[in-house]
């Protein structure tokens, strides 16, 4: 038998340390070579931890909850053999109960190879490890033996002295309360809305657009679109090409301030909001403006998908000049989004809803989407973000203009 250090990776330079998020295997079971042991959370992305070689999770010495720096120790996992196991098994069944019990216990009474939640569940029902019979490999007490345990040597008294504590209980269930510790991306969430409310002089100017014309052209040409480069034809794509197109004319949006610099960027690296299970994360999809439609919607899905995952990594979320955020996916009619540092703008999309405008005298209807751009003012005046937001109007409400960059 030989044993493995379980090893925190090398995080990010920018990360100092990291939270133990999720152990999804107990001190004493089975894992399989490159079997996912622990997730690492950091305040950007998730690392996973896998096993380096079939065996047994020794022991965990960093519980869920735990702060952890680079390269230190997060359990041990050592490899037995069929042989060394079925010479146990049949050790351990040659011996009387009592002999067992004591087998198992360490020198300060505490049997080694229960796991912490296993121990804390014996602790709380203060029962005789030595009475309970282990199923597990090697004799260990699994969760299943300590509850089944306690099911079979419950006591009808203590069951009818505590009814009134049950029934009490059971009525406290409609008013309880959950209190959960925040991930380290939900800290740095909060951390980053505060200081873009905190150090920016924030404004917000609205307008809205007229989707009638790339509705129709995703109607008469999406079918094509996936078929010949198996991606679907969506909004984002014409989102991307028409922000490009107006941060080349108004280059003050596409900067950023440094001190009492002002940062010009020549390339147009563009932050695509993402809702994920952990949180709203920024993924950067870069040159944009030497990317086709395909490649925009290709970049986006996996992006998409990497997101929902936890797969994404630090070089996915670093960088980025300007932000989109599509509120309107989940339905939303109008916001007000909040910049995402350093950058000094973002744009805000909305739902698409038929209403009632007036068209060459006319009141017709029309699907009509509201855009909302957020900016700094201490780097960009009303004249550049005003006109900013009608350029990317005026070339969603003709589309040709893209392809023509007019």
């Amino acid at each position: 038998m030989s044993n493995f250090d379980i090893i925190t990776p090398d995080l990010p330079e920018s990360v100092a340390d990291a939270t133990v998020v999720k152990w999804h295997k107990n001190a004493g079971e089975s894992v399989k070579r490159d079997e996912i042991l622990v997730e690492i959370e950091t305040d950007k992305v998730v690392l996973e931890v896998p096993a380096v070689t079939d065996g047994v999770l020794e022991t965990v010495l960093q519980p869920e909850g735990a702060t952890v720096i680079s390269k230190q120790l997060l359990g041990k996992l050592s490899t037995v053999t069929a042989t060394e196991t079925e010479v146990k098994e049949v050790q351990t069944q040659e011996l009387t109960p009592a002999e067992r019990h004591n087998a198992n216990l360490t020198y300060d009474g505490v049997n080694e190879n229960l796991s912490p939640g296993i121990r804390r569940l014996i602790a709380e029902h203060d029962l005789d490890v030595s009475k309970i019979k282990g199923s597990g490999v090697g004799g260990r007490i699994t969760r299943e033996d300590v509850e089944r345990f306690i099911t079979q040597n419950l006591q009808p008294e203590s069951a009818v002295e505590n009814l009134a504590e049950i029934s009490t209980a059971t009525i406290a269930t409609y008013r309880t309360e959950k209190r959960v510790p925040m991930t380290r991306l939900r800290k740095r969430i909060a951390e980053r809305l505060l200081e873009a409310k905190n150090s920016t002089a924030m404004l917000t100017t609205f307008n809205e657009v007229d989707m009638q014309p790339i509705m129709h052209l995703r109607k008469t040409y999406g079918e094509k679109f996936e078929k010949q480069h198996g991606a679907r034809l969506g909004f984002m794509s014409f989102y991307i090409k028409a922000v490009v197109e107006a941060l080349k004319r108004y280059p003050e949006i596409n900067a950023s301030i440094d001190g009492d610099d002002i940062i010009y960027h020549n390339y147009f690296d563009i932050s695509i909001a993402v809702s994920t299970p952990r949180g709203l994360v920024t993924p950067v999809l870069r040159n944009c403006d030497k990317l086709s439609m395909a490649d925009i919607e290709k970049e986006i899905k996996a992006l998409a998908e990497k997101g929902r995952d936890g797969k994404l990594t630090v070089e996915d979320l670093t960088g980025g000049n300007f932000t989109i955020t599509n509120g309107g996916v989940f339905g939303s009619l109008m916001s007000t989004p909040i910049i995402n540092p350093p950058q000094s703008a973002i744009l805000g999309m909305h739902a698409i809803k038929d209403r009632p405008v007036a068209l060459d005298g006319q009141v017709v209807i029309r699907p009509m989407m509201y855009l909302a751009l957020s900016y700094d003012h201490r780097l960009i005046d009303g004249r550049e973000s005003v006109g900013f937001l009608v350029t990317v109007k005026e070339l969603l409400e003709d589309p040709t203009r893209l392809l023509l960059e007019v």
